[in-house]
């Protein structure tokens, strides 16, 4: 999927800092109907998944007709794939969802999916309690988007949190709608969870900078993030932040085990603070040109002028500290547009939005590189290779 072989280098050093890693992405998805233009079948997904050696959590895309064959589709998708998938039954409150619930785990579902900005519904809505009192008498999870283009939603769900605290609220892309406050709130409220399903270093950072990791369950969103991009993003973001090995391993999968089983949730300390969180100005400025790129890319505009500015603010020097850093950041550049070169075709103007963007990836990982400069590397060999810098 995607340019995920191309990113191996830094998944096995990734796994070499963490050698105990089980993964277990919480947040992916299949379908072929989304008017996002988006699609990913089971095979592409358990591809994807094997590359990582992760199991999934999946659920449907959106289906814009209602959900019960799409939920049917997932449960048997998932009964086939030799438990490297666990379903969920995706629900749209204005649609009977406690009947559908009930009738997807009576088959074979573990938790719930709510898309408030998909369906066009707020966690308010009167339609939403009766979801959430299965949720709290099963004690399922229920992945909740919490991203881009709705209003916040943090103060509904920690109502609805309190109300049923048997229930698990998990705020999808780590909960950026609500991330500047809510974090102050979570004593409070010791059943809301996250996800990583995100791709900004600097919210991912400030993630687990401020929310115990005890809260934090490792996702992809696949088929939008891929499951070893995300993890290495995510994860380089963990250590950067100064999470042990025990609590990656529990952001990795191992929560996701409990609470997929109905477990009570591991306590696995608190939240380390951004104290520590201490910043490069020059790699501050790799970072900044390779956002920029990325925003460029997807408001359907080329990277090319923050490529070039990020491959100059490359050039600290051989000596400089932050030579190594720079060196990967450049490998990853030219992968990338090695790949996108090659997938030229696939961005033409017309396309689906999932063939558009089939190198960005590097580029996002590329940045949280910049960013996380006290996480391992691959071999310094392997880099110069990849993509050494000028003279």
């Amino acid at each position: 999927m995607y340019a995920d072989s191309a990113l191996r280098p830094w998944f096995d050093a990734l796994r070499s800092s963490v050698p105990e890693l089980r993964l277990f992405d919480a947040h992916t998805h299949t379908g072929a109907h989304d008017p996002d233009g988006f699609t990913c079948s089971v095979y592409e997904l358990t591809e994807a998944l094997e590359l990582a050696d992760a199991r999934g959590v999946q659920f449907s895309m959106h289906e814009p007709d209602g959900y019960p064959p799409a939920n049917d589709r997932v449960m048997a998708e998932a009964a086939a794939s030799g438990d490297r998938l666990v379903p969920f039954c995706r629900l749209d409150p204005g649609r009977e969802p406690v009947a559908e619930a009930e009738r997807c785990l009576a088959a074979g579902a573990r938790g719930l999916k709510l898309h408030p900005r998909a369906e066009g519904f707020s966690l308010a809505d009167p339609s939403v309690e009766p979801i959430f009192a299965l949720a709290h008498e099963r004690r399922l999870p229920v992945v909740i988007h919490a991203g881009r283009g709705i209003p916040a939603l943090g103060r509904h769900v920690l109502g609805l949190a309190e109300r049923y605290p048997h229930a698990r609220p998990i705020l999808a892309h780590a909960g950026i709608c609500d991330l500047a406050w809510i974090w102050r709130r979570l004593d409070d409220h010791p059943n809301v969870f996250f996800d990583t399903a995100w791709w900004f270093p600097v919210d991912l950072l400030s993630l687990f900078a401020l929310v115990p990791p005890g809260r934090i369950l490792w996702a992809s969103d696949a088929p939008y993030g891929t499951p070893v991009q995300s993890a290495v993003l995510a994860l380089r973001c963990a250590l950067e932040a100064g999470l042990s090995p025990a609590q990656i391993a529990s952001v990795a999968g191992r929560q996701l085990e409990r609470l997929l089983a109905g477990e009570e949730p591991l306590e696995v300390g608190p939240a380390p603070g951004a104290e520590a969180m201490a910043s490069d100005l020059l790699l501050d400025r790799v970072h900044a040109a390779l956002i920029n790129a990325h925003g460029r890319i997807m408001g359907g505009e080329d990277g090319d002028a923050g490529i070039a500015l990020a491959r100059l603010a490359c050039e600290v020097g051989e000596e400089a500290p932050q030579a190594p850093v720079c060196r990967s950041v450049l490998a990853l550049l030219d992968r990338f547009e090695r790949h996108a070169a090659a997938t030229s075709d696939a961005n033409a103007p017309g396309n689906l939005p999932g063939a558009r963007f089939p190198s960005l990836h590097l580029l996002i990982v590329a940045a949280g590189v910049a960013r996380t400069p006290n996480v391992a590397l691959p071999p310094e060999p392997e880099l110069v290779a990849a993509g050494e810098r000028s003279p």
